[in-house]
């Protein structure tokens, strides 16, 4: 597997409820904290290639503020048509004090 992580922010900058956009090559990935725990997922709704970060997050569940598509932050599972194809999830860690994500899907 590849070891290319990508330095998304600092651990103080992505508090509980937050998120931070990391891109690797022309990937966007966005980074949420959920009650201290982090997960990576493709910035883009599979319905129709919109942002997902800064969509409503309940939970682990955010929404697509175009079409209401709504996906689960933890696995990229869709939760709620239009979207019918998940979105990629990525691997997250944290290292001297920053957050490191990486696009892994092509390794």
């Amino acid at each position: 597997m590849s070891e290319n992580w990508i330095r998304v922010c600092a651990t103080a900058e992505l508090l509980p409820g937050e998120f931070r956009i990391g891109w690797d090559g022309d990937v966007a990935i966005a980074v949420f904290n959920i009650d201290g725990e982090l997960y990576a997922v493709e910035d883009v709704c599979t319905h129709d290639g919109g942002e997902l970060a800064g969509g409503p997050v309940e939970g682990y569940t955010i929404e697509c503020i175009r079409h209401g598509a709504r996906f689960d932050l933890r696995s990229g599972a869709v939760l709620c048509p239009p979207a019918y194809e998940p979105i990629a999830k990525f691997p997250v860690k944290t290292e001297n004090g920053a957050v490191f994500t990486r696009d892994d899907r092509w390794d």
